[in-house]
């Protein structure tokens, strides 16, 4: 199984291999730029090249990049729109010259309009103007869902699929989705139970279809079911628990997943304490009802 984690690129982008592979990752997440910040240097030849080799030497695969938190491709307001685009057309230069095989993005805020609809009209044609003449199939641009607060867009599978329908063809680029485990309890699906979380599988095949889900953000949820809280928590400690955990990693129709932790660091250690315990988790069989066969 691939369990991996964010880790920061500080000093340089390899770092954040370095550091994967030292808390027994074999998989990450990493930002190719600052993510409270609209300007981005470029990736050198010999960044790419290092991180190219710690990768295969230790095995990272695959190697996530998750957009800045500023981007909102879907904005109302031009100026912000025009920053957003400018800076996205970043995050697709610098995850193909790290090789990344998955972009994650945030699908922003429907704020300012009357309606889902205008929304995703601004924010698939943001994404043409971003992504204009680089076409690639080696990475995946992937669609997160999101804990549903205020008007963001993708809380529903539905809205993503709608999304992906209308971006797929203006784009050069395959189309994805991550689901995210703690947006997922905060949007009202209760992975945390072992009926709730065959239910939310399924909608998950039947809706976007499982193949076009290669990662899921592993977090656990402050907040309670349906909160639309958007507040990560360690596992085994927030609502979601231990059993919720033990049950999605070893979920037969979820085991070929890249499961990617964006968990806090309330103390030293945190981060090697939620991969140590994602992997022992991932070790114990889970029990096959009628629901998840």
């Amino acid at each position: 199984m691939r369990i991996g984690i964010h880790t920061s690129t500080a000093g340089a982008p390899v770092n954040a291999a370095l550091k994967a592979a030292e808390l027994g990752a074999n998989c990450f997440q990493i930002f190719s730029g600052s993510p409270r910040m609209w300007r981005s240097v470029s990736i050198t030849e010999d960044q790419a090249d290092a991180m190219k080799a710690a990768r295969a030497e230790h095995d990272l695969t695959p190697l996530v990049i998750h957009d800045s938190y500023l981007i909102n491709l879907a904005s109302a307001d031009a100026a912000i729109r025009g920053k957003s685009i400018a800076a996205f057309r970043g995050e697709l230069e610098r995850a193909l010259a790290l090789g990344a095989e998955y972009l994650v993005m945030h699908p922003g805020s429907a704020k300012g309009y009357e309606g889902l609809d205008p929304a995703l009209e601004t924010l698939v044609a943001s994404l043409e103007q971003a992504g204009r003449g680089l076409a690639a199939d080696s990475f995946t641009l992937l669609f997160e869902n999101t804990a549903g607060g205020g008007a963001t867009i993708g809380r529903s599978f539905e809205e993503l699929k709608t999304l992906g329908e209308m971006a797929g063809p203006k784009l050069e680029f395959k189309i994805g989705f991550c689901l995210d485990t703690c947006h997922l309890f905060a949007t009202g699906f209760d992975v945390a139970s072992e009926e709730g979380l065959d239910d939310t599988v399924k909608q998950a095949e039947t809706v976007l279809g499982l193949a076009r889900i290669p990662v899921i953000h592993t977090n656990d949820s402050k907040g309670e079911l349906g909160s639309r809280l958007d507040r990560h928590e360690n596992i085994g400690k927030g609502h979601i628990g231990l059993e919720g955990f033990r049950r999605i990693l070893s979920h037969p129709k979820l085991r070929d997943k890249a499961f990617i932790l964006e968990t806090p660091i309330d103390n030293e250690g945190d981060d090697q304490r939620n991969v140590d315990t994602l992997k022992s988790l991932c070790r114990k069989p889970r029990t096959t009802t009628k629901q998840s066969k």
